[in-house]
This record gives C-alpha cells, structure tokens and sequence, in this order.
C-alpha cells in the first residue's frame, strides 16, 4: 500500500463527499465545518480562501488549495465580501443569520451554488471524519497550502467535472476513489517543493531501505515482527537497520511499529469496529489484555474508555 494511500484510507472509509459548486460575483460562504481535509480545485474563474489566521490565498483557474481542520475560513470572490452563507458540521447550511438555506442553492446532482454556469466553478471534496492514522498525515500540512497551476497539472480535472455531476450505481466509490488521486498527487507536489518541510516518514520512504522497512510494517502490522526479521527482509544487518531506521525516522524500529499498531486499533475502536480481542489479533498484540496494557501506557485510557469518548 502506498503511504499516503494508506493514511487516507481510514479517513476515507469514514466518509468523504465532493461537490462542484458554481458561484456569480459578489459571493462568500463561511466554512466551520471543522472537517479534518478539504481540497479546493479552481476549474473556472477565481476565488479567495481566507483563513482564520494568516493571509489570503488566491485561486485562479487550474490552482488547488488544501485546508487542514478544524479551523474555519472563508471562501469567496473576494476577502472583503461578506458571507451568504455558512457550513456547519454535517454538512447543514445557513444564511449568516442562522436561517436554514433549505435547499435554496442546491442546483442538481452534486452541484451547489448561484446558477450551474458560474463565472467561478470550484471542485470541493471534504474528508468528513479524523482518525489516528490520518493524523500522522494531517500533522505534516499547514492549516491551508495552495498549489499553483505553474508548479502543478491536474489530469484528473475533465474526469472529475464529468463524474462529479453524475448519478449511476457505484459513484460515490469512483468519486471517492478520484478524490484520493488528487489528494495524493497534490500532497506529492506540496512535499516535493524545494523548501518542503515533508515529514522524516514521507523522506525516509525514498530510502530503499528504511522504505521497504515501513511499507512491510504498514502493509502488515500483525505480522510478528522483530528488527531481526525486518533486517533480513530489507537485506541488511539488524545493527544497521536501527541505526539507519532511528537516523531517518527520528525513532527506533520497534517503537514505530508499536505507533502504527495502536494508531491502528484506536480508528477500529472509534469506529466500533470489533471486539476488543478481534482488534488486538488485526493490528498484532496476542490477546486484548496485551493491547489494553500497551494502549492505555501511550493514550493514558484503556481502550473501553477511548471507545466511549470517541464513539459517535
């Protein structure tokens, strides 16, 4: 599994959603969604995204801007036009008065905003719910970066104009899928700039390596292993593993994968995915008193009250 197909796997499955919305001059919608990612793709025309701290960013047609949650901003045709409308979590809108809109800017499939044929038209897909493993890649980004058309190319932008107005069997999961492509291309973009502060997991997997060494830990954490078994993996000593491993990371082997395993069953349990037992056997821990023990020394709560407290 690719890296960062991997981190946006969980929150992903927890629900995601695009939309196209189509807007005329002047106009301004306030986001408090407090969705962990959104991605804004310009198609058409150009927009605004002011965030709560920090400058304006312009998007002209082709540019992509990502904000990371849950800070609000607000987007719009220009950072002095006031809101017409709010988003709130789930996805409810309302005027700026607290009215709910009730469907008034709904235009069709998909598709939201003053009129179909807009001046400015804009790509949104929104990862709806955070998870563990996602927060490793959400910690790396800033509240919002942008991407310009001059340092990156969407191919994917006519496939998403055409299905994102599509209604067929099966197309959330093609739109779901597409999101991820532009997440993952655009998040390559960003970490590749020169003056990129990537995270030392996204640097070390060009190691061949330390890289092979966290793909097989992530592709199959409840695999017994030691550094031994890893370094005859990779093909390399055990000594040289965790000194090399320990150099690019910032940690030893084993306590990455003590990380990965217990990241993983917290997204199992926020997600009231098994038994306590049927968790601890997927991410690698022997019996449910194993993971117990080793979730509650790093999240400070057994599991049955990190399940309580996350559980929606």
């Amino acid at each position: 599994m690719d890296a960062l197909a991997g981190l946006l796997e969980g929150p992903r499955a927890r629900g995601a959603f695009m939309i196209r919305a189509c807007f005329d001059p002047p106009w301004a919608v306030r986001v408090e969604d407090r969705a962990p990612l959104t991605v804004m793709l310009m198609v058409r025309g150009d927009a605004w995204i002011t965030p709560e701290e920090g400058d304006p960013v312009r998007l002209r047609a082709g540019d992509l801007a990502i904000a990371r949650g849950p800070d609000p901003y607000t987007c719009g045709d220009d950072p002095a036009t006031e809101p017409q409308a709010l988003i709130l979590p789930g996805a409810e809108c309302f005027y700026p008065d607290g009215r709910p809109l009730n469907g008034s800017m709904d235009l069709g499939v998909r598709t939201w905003g003053d009129r179909p044929d807009g001046s400015a038209v804009m790509l949104i897909g929104t990862y709806l719910m955070r998870g563990e493993i996602s927060g490793r890649l959400l910690a790396a980004l800033p509240p919002l970066l942008s991407l310009t058309a001059d340092v990156w190319e969407c191919p994917l932008t006519p496939l998403l104009m055409q299905e994102v107005v599509r209604d067929e069997p099966g197309q959330e999961v093609v739109l779901d899928r597409l999101l991820d492509l532009l997440v993952i291309a655009a998040l390559r973009a960003w970490f590749s700039r020169p003056d990129a502060q990537a995270p030392a997991w996204y640097r070390a997997l060009a190691d061949p390596v330390v890289g092979r060494v966290l793909r097989l830990v992530q592709d199959d954490p409840a695999h017994p292993w030691t550094v031994a078994s890893l370094a005859a993996k990779a093909g390399v000593s055990r000594a040289w593993l965790a000194r090399r491993f320990s150099e690019l990371v910032g940690e030893p082997v084993m306590a990455y994968l003590t990380g990965w395993r217990l990241a993983l069953a917290a997204d199992a349990l926020r997600d009231g995915d098994g038994t306590l037992e049927a968790i601890a056997r997927r991410v690698g821990y022997g019996s449910a008193f194993a993971l117990s023990s080793a979730f509650k020394r790093v999240y400070g709560v057994s599991p049955a009250e990190f399940r309580q407290r996350v559980s929606p």
